[in-house]
Protein backbone atom coordinates (compact mmCIF):
# COMPACT_ATOMS: atom_id res chain seq x y z
CA UNK A 1 0.00 0.00 0.00
CA UNK A 2 2.56 2.52 -1.18
CA UNK A 3 1.47 6.25 -1.58
CA UNK A 4 1.79 7.28 -5.44
CA UNK A 5 3.93 10.25 -5.73
CA UNK A 6 4.07 10.87 -9.18
CA UNK A 7 0.73 13.42 -9.46
CA UNK A 8 2.79 15.26 -6.86
CA UNK A 9 5.76 15.22 -8.20
CA UNK A 10 3.85 16.43 -11.14
CA UNK A 11 2.06 19.38 -9.56
CA UNK A 12 5.18 20.16 -8.00
CA UNK A 13 7.26 20.76 -11.33
CA UNK A 14 4.25 22.84 -12.56
CA UNK A 15 4.55 24.87 -9.59
CA UNK A 16 8.08 25.32 -10.30
CA UNK A 17 7.88 26.30 -13.58
CA UNK A 18 5.22 28.84 -13.11
CA UNK A 19 7.07 30.00 -10.60
CA UNK A 20 10.62 30.56 -12.75
CA UNK A 21 8.24 32.27 -15.79
CA UNK A 22 6.66 34.45 -13.54
CA UNK A 23 10.17 36.14 -12.05
CA UNK A 24 11.05 38.76 -13.61
CA UNK A 25 14.45 38.57 -15.46
CA UNK A 26 17.05 40.38 -13.32
CA UNK A 27 19.33 42.91 -14.98
CA UNK A 28 22.94 43.39 -14.12
CA UNK A 29 23.03 47.17 -14.42
CA UNK A 30 21.78 49.67 -12.37
CA UNK A 31 20.24 52.41 -14.17
CA UNK A 32 20.74 55.70 -12.89
CA UNK A 33 19.50 59.02 -13.39
CA UNK A 34 22.88 61.11 -13.84
CA UNK A 35 22.93 65.35 -13.57
CA UNK A 36 23.04 67.15 -16.56
CA UNK A 37 25.27 70.01 -16.76
CA UNK A 38 28.56 71.22 -16.50
CA UNK A 39 30.61 71.22 -13.20
CA UNK A 40 31.73 74.81 -11.84
CA UNK A 41 35.62 75.11 -12.07
CA UNK A 42 37.40 75.42 -9.07
CA UNK A 43 38.83 78.78 -9.45
CA UNK A 44 41.52 78.54 -6.86
CA UNK A 45 43.64 75.92 -5.63
CA UNK A 46 44.18 74.84 -2.05
CA UNK A 47 46.98 75.48 -0.50
CA UNK A 48 48.75 72.34 0.50
CA UNK A 49 50.43 72.10 3.94
CA UNK A 50 53.05 69.45 4.19
CA UNK A 51 54.01 67.88 7.86
CA UNK A 52 57.15 66.01 7.79
CA UNK A 53 58.34 63.80 10.28
CA UNK A 54 61.71 62.68 9.67
CA UNK A 55 63.39 59.61 11.29
CA UNK A 56 64.86 61.41 14.31
CA UNK A 57 60.97 62.62 15.05
CA UNK A 58 61.37 65.80 14.31
CA UNK A 59 58.63 67.58 12.58
CA UNK A 60 58.42 69.60 9.52
CA UNK A 61 55.72 72.86 8.23
CA UNK A 62 56.15 72.96 5.03
CA UNK A 63 60.09 72.15 5.37
CA UNK A 64 60.81 74.03 8.65
CA UNK A 65 61.53 72.31 11.66
CA UNK A 66 59.29 73.02 14.10
CA UNK A 67 58.34 72.26 17.61
CA UNK A 68 55.16 70.82 19.13
CA UNK A 69 54.28 74.29 20.52
CA UNK A 70 54.65 76.02 16.97
CA UNK A 71 52.99 73.32 15.23
CA UNK A 72 49.80 73.35 17.37
CA UNK A 73 49.79 77.41 16.76
CA UNK A 74 50.41 77.11 12.30
CA UNK A 75 47.18 74.39 12.87
CA UNK A 76 44.83 76.71 14.67
CA UNK A 77 46.04 79.52 12.28
CA UNK A 78 45.17 77.11 9.53
CA UNK A 79 42.10 76.29 10.78
CA UNK A 80 40.85 80.01 11.08
CA UNK A 81 41.36 80.50 7.55
CA UNK A 82 38.31 80.77 5.09
CA UNK A 83 39.02 78.09 2.93
CA UNK A 84 41.13 75.29 5.13
CA UNK A 85 43.88 74.08 3.25
CA UNK A 86 45.10 70.22 2.88
CA UNK A 87 47.31 68.98 5.62
CA UNK A 88 49.63 65.99 3.66
CA UNK A 89 50.85 63.92 6.59
CA UNK A 90 54.48 62.41 5.66
CA UNK A 91 55.90 60.21 8.01
CA UNK A 92 59.26 58.27 7.54
CA UNK A 93 59.15 54.98 8.21
CA UNK A 94 61.52 55.01 11.06
CA UNK A 95 59.57 57.81 13.18
CA UNK A 96 57.64 56.81 16.61
CA UNK A 97 54.10 55.99 16.19
CA UNK A 98 53.38 58.23 19.45
CA UNK A 99 54.69 61.56 17.72
CA UNK A 100 52.54 60.30 14.41
CA UNK A 101 49.29 59.76 16.07
CA UNK A 102 50.30 62.66 17.87
CA UNK A 103 50.34 65.09 15.14
CA UNK A 104 47.29 63.09 13.50
CA UNK A 105 45.13 63.58 16.61
CA UNK A 106 46.19 67.49 16.98
CA UNK A 107 44.82 67.88 13.38
CA UNK A 108 41.41 66.42 14.41
CA UNK A 109 41.52 67.76 17.49
CA UNK A 110 41.74 71.73 16.03
CA UNK A 111 39.66 71.11 13.29
CA UNK A 112 41.03 70.17 10.79
CA UNK A 113 39.39 68.16 8.03
CA UNK A 114 41.22 67.69 4.95
CA UNK A 115 44.27 65.04 5.88
CA UNK A 116 45.89 62.27 3.99
CA UNK A 117 48.68 60.85 5.04
CA UNK A 118 51.63 60.64 2.10
CA UNK A 119 53.59 57.68 1.24
CA UNK A 120 52.07 55.20 3.54
CA UNK A 121 53.40 52.50 0.32
CA UNK A 122 56.52 52.43 2.66
CA UNK A 123 55.11 50.78 5.09
CA UNK A 124 53.89 47.25 3.18
CA UNK A 125 56.33 44.77 3.56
Amino acid sequence: MDVNTTPLIDVMLVLLVMLIITIPIQLHAVNLEMPVGVPPTQQNKPLIVQIDIDSHNVIYWNGVGVSAEQLNSKMSEAAQMEVQPEIHLRPNKDCQYAIFANVLSSTKRIGLSKIAVIGSEQFVQ
